[in-house]
């Protein structure tokens, strides 16, 4: 007799609703960056993992002030529904923001988003369906991938060097996807003190990978959240100054002032911007009054660009605390020195899987990101992100001692028996399923075995669960336990 609970088909223990998702559902996967948050924010660890700006810097009081005054005066606006579009004021605001890198707009151009983010999710809604390629940088900000497998897109890496993306490579590819018949939708590129590279695409190169994409029809989403957080230079011209039909460019208040209000904007040519209005209005009917007015505020009664300035000293000071260490505890590695932004992107000694070495990390109590996050495939095991946006200078130095030791230890195990790790890497090329979940219950159903290759995990792993009353059994060592609290829920 059915006791009321629905019955679908393909349904697993664990997951009774397995075979009605989706099937961009499926191609889904947890950031590998918010994966380690629960882990890397316990205080006894120093993270230098999560790109969190330093908001300790802010002037909380007068903010808190702010945001009274905003409430009790204009309380009736702040927390009603608003424009899909969002809240003209603050769209002519963020015209003057943008003026610092040379783009002339006007405030109808300007689409407000919940954060940056969704506007990339919006491009990408608009632009792109199962199949379609996009072309993004080698490495890619770990977000943008996970919105662009979601959408089921087709991603091709494309190299960058020490001055940004490379336009020979970015051309060869675009002619070798055409010739295959392909068709490219757009380049996402972060082309200022680049996430998770650290570089910055050169002046001079910017015009030719403009006049590249041009000539194959290629849009470019300039997707741009440090370009304010130089530290010995003017922001450069952006993209979309030298093509405003060509880019959409897309703008955050995350990096320069606050992630807590959820505060981006997208700029897009007429007919592009009119698309976005709809999608963003199916998905959130309107930005947040709230936090728009508190944006505008800010922007109109604060020194913004004083903030900015103060910003710039307190990550530089980090930057060369990062540098410093690393020189001092870890020469065998190379890394690139930013002259902005949030990151250092670190090649480990040959023979180091960061992926592999990252539970022994978390043992040492220090947090890093696997360079394996920042590519569609999973590749890039031997090279890791270090944030230092928020560890004070001393906790960084720290955290680059910590990191040392499991760095000397993977070297020794190297030595001896030449691989790194629980188990050694196989290379980026070699075959594998991207979700190959097994579930194998016991006839007594307390128990499972759940085999599983996660995405961009080159290495399957097994752990049994109690699945009885909900609670979960770990049964294997400490490098297996963490992954399985990273990798289950792919």
């Amino acid at each position: 007799m059915s006791d009321g609970t629905p019955t679908p088909r393909e349904g697993t223990r664990l997951d009774p609703w397995y075979g009605s998702y989706a099937q961009r559902a499926h191609q889904m996967r947890a950031s590998e960056i918010r994966a380690l948050f629960a882990v890397a924010s316990r205080p006894e660890v120093v993270s230098l993992a999560g790109g969190m700006p330093f908001i300790g810097g802010l002037p909380l009081e007068e903010l808190g002030e702010m945001s009274r005054r905003i409430i009790v005066e204009h309380g009736e606006v702040a927390l009603q529904y608003g424009s899909g579009q969002g809240d003209v004021t603050l769209r002519e605001k963020i015209l003057e923001v943008m003026a610092l890198e040379g783009i002339v707009a006007h405030p109808d151009d300007v689409v407000v988003t919940t954060g940056s983010q969704q506007a990339l999710d919006l491009v990408t809604t608009i632009f792109i369906d199962p199949g379609d390629v996009i072309v993004a940088e080698a490495p890619s900000y770990v977000g943008a991938l996970g919105v662009f497998r979601a959408h089921e897109a087709d991603v091709v890496h494309v190299p960058m060097d020490a001055h940004g993306l490379i336009p020979e490579a970015l051309e060869q590819t675009l002619a070798r996807l055409t010739a295959e018949g392909r068709r490219v939708k757009f380049l996402y590129t972060v082309p200022n003190f680049h996430n998770p590279g650290g570089v910055t695409l050169s002046l001079e190169r910017r015009p030719q990978v403009l006049e590249i994409c041009e000539r194959y029809g290629v849009l470019v989403l300039e997707d741009n959240p440090y370009g304010l957080l130089g530290f010995d230079t003017e922001p450069l011209p952006s993209l979309r100054s030298m093509s405003p039909e060509g880019v959409i460019y897309l703008g955050s208040f995350s990096k320069t002032f606050a992630p807590g209000y959820r505060v981006g904007w997208a700029v897009a040519p007429h007919a592009v911007r009119e698309k976005l209005v709809l999608a963003s209005e199916a998905a959130i009917l309107s930005p947040s009054n709230a936090s728009q007015m508190a944006i505008a505020t800010y922007l109109e009664h604060f020194d913004w660009q004083g903030q900015i300035k103060k910003f710039q000293v307190q990550y530089r000071e980090r930057r060369d605390a990062m540098i410093s260490a690393l020189g001092e505890h870890i020469p065998e590695a190379s890394w690139n020195v930013p002259d902005g932004g949030f990151y250092v992107w670190v090649r480990l000694p040959d023979g180091l899987d960061a992926k592999s070495m990252l539970p022994r990390a978390i043992t040492a109590r220090v947090a890093y990101v696997s360079g394996s996050a920042f590519y569609i495939d999973g590749s890039g095991t031997d090279h890791l992100r270090l944030s230092y946006c928020f560890p004070t200078p001393e906790r960084i130095r720290e955290g680059v001692r910590r990191l040392a030791t499991v760095v000397d230890a993977e070297l020794e195990t190297v030595r001896i028996f030449g691989t790194s790790g629980a188990a050694a890497a196989t290379p980026s090329t070699s075959p594998r399923p991207t979700s190959t979940d097994r579930y194998d219950l016991r006839e007594d159903r307390t128990s499972c075995t759940y085999s599983f290759w996660p995405a961009g995990c080159h290495t399957s792993a097994t752990c049994r669960f109690a699945v009885a009353g909900g609670s979960r059994r770990r049964s294997r060592d400490a490098s297996t336990r963490f992954l399985c609290l990273m990798w289950t829920r792919s």
